[in-house]
């Protein structure tokens, strides 16, 4: 097989298209920008001399040598934006550099930092640039059991702060009976549907007794993917009496909720009816180190999820306690779970003091018993006495 005539691509073969001529083919002379030709210099004619040379000279014996021809001043060519250009558009005073100066920046951004976080924007923004580093660094602790106090303070506080503040507006009484230092044990009554009475009783007693709550929470808490990891560092614990007690012994101010979920699923008609504590183990706990109970009491957390049904078929198929139906949910879908701005009161009783048994009646059942029903019977005294304060739900 002989060889194939290579065709340049584009030329279909015809020469004068990509074939290596000098001289470009039409369709390459039509692709150039078309300028205007420029039109030829008419020439003067130059007036006649008398030729008053010799015979000689025409002869070619006295031929004169010939003069370098006058030098012709050509003009520089102007560009389209020359011509397009006024004298009057120009102007001397322009700019040195295009663009806004740095000095306008930097100006500009004080101006909106103070605008957004206040005069003391500069402290605030060093306190969140060393708070970034210490934790893309690793430069922070936790204790034994996950708490994170640093990610607590700064980020779990102050997102519910106004939550506690504006829509509940919670009014926190008794707070002087949260002891300033060592271990106390805090017993409340539990109910709303969803869990929200722990976290405004753990800002509560951060905000007004500057101590942080340690809750015991349920195993339930622990095995969902994202709440357990959250859970873990704003200081929950998983509810046993061995951890409680290490706790309690460490100078913790330990949280519990005997109701566990009986408390928080109960419908709307049982609201502030106390359900059964348990076996008493917090007890039990709270004599073994010596710590005092403070009796707890929660007023108007029964109103932001007014349970009124229960799907129990679908809770034992997703593996939860109850699947609660309120007026609002789940007609409304998502904005059925924002909770009602119901007025809230939580007053810390006055402490039962435990430090008068000996660590070994904590193994006595009749004594268990008689202290987790004085514990009970004082915080339902107290919410009907609440009750009776309070003018209105929202109020």
């Amino acid at each position: 097989m002989g060889d194939a005539e290579i065709i340049p691509i584009g030329t279909r073969g015809k020469p004068g298209r990509g074939t290596g001529s000098a001289k470009p083919s039409s369709s390459a002379r039509g692709l150039a920008p078309r300028t205007p030709s420029k039109p030829a210099a008419k020439r003067t004619p130059k007036p006649a001399v008398a030729d008053t040379r010799s015979s000689e000279d025409v002869a070619g014996t006295n031929t004169p040598e010939p003069t370098a021809p006058a030098a012709v001043h050509i003009p520089a060519p102007r560009s389209p934006a020359d011509e397009l250009a006024s004298p009057a558009a120009v102007s001397d005073h322009r700019h040195p550099t295009p663009g806004i100066p740095a000095v306008d920046w930097l100006s500009g951004f004080t101006t909106a930092a103070v605008e957004v976080f206040g005069e003391n924007w500069e402290p605030r923004l060093a306190a969140f640039l060393a708070f970034l580093r210490r934790r893309l660094t690793g430069d922070y602790s936790v204790d034994e059991y996950g708490f994170d106090a640093e990610v607590t303070q700064r980020f779990f506080m102050t997102a519910i702060r106004p939550v506690a503040e504006k829509w509940f507006r919670i009014e926190v009484r008794g707070v002087e009976n949260i002891p300033a230092v060592g271990g106390a044990l805090v017993v409340s009554n539990h109910s709303g549907t969803v869990p929200i009475d722990g976290m405004m009783t753990a800002i509560s007693i951060h905000d007004h007794a500057h101590r942080f709550l340690r809750p015991l929470g349920a195993d339930l808490v622990f095995k969902l993917p994202i709440v357990s990891e959250m859970a873990r560092k704003g200081g929950v614990t998983l509810a046993c009496n061995e951890d409680a007690e290490r706790m309690l012994r460490g100078g913790e101010i330990v949280g519990v909720w005997p109701e566990g979920f009986k408390g928080i699923g109960k419908p709307y008609s049982e609201r502030y009816k106390l359900q059964r504590f348990g076996r008493g183990g917090f007890v039990s706990a709270a004599i073994r180190t010596g710590v005092p109970i403070i009796p707890t009491s929660v007023v108007g957390a029964e109103e932001i999820y007014p349970l009124v049904g229960n799907i129990p078929s679908l809770a034992r198929l997703l593996g939860v306690p109850y699947i609660p139906i309120t007026p609002f949910f789940p007609l409304l879908g998502p904005l059925g779970l924002i909770p009602l701005p119901s007025k809230w009161i939580i007053e810390f009783g006055e402490p039962i003091r435990t430090d008068e048994y000996e660590s070994a009646s904590a193994d006595d059942p009749m004594l268990v018993f008689n202290v987790t029903d004085q514990v009970r019977e004082t915080i339902q005294q107290t919410l009907y006495g609440l009750l009776v304060q309070r003018k209105s739900v929202f109020g």
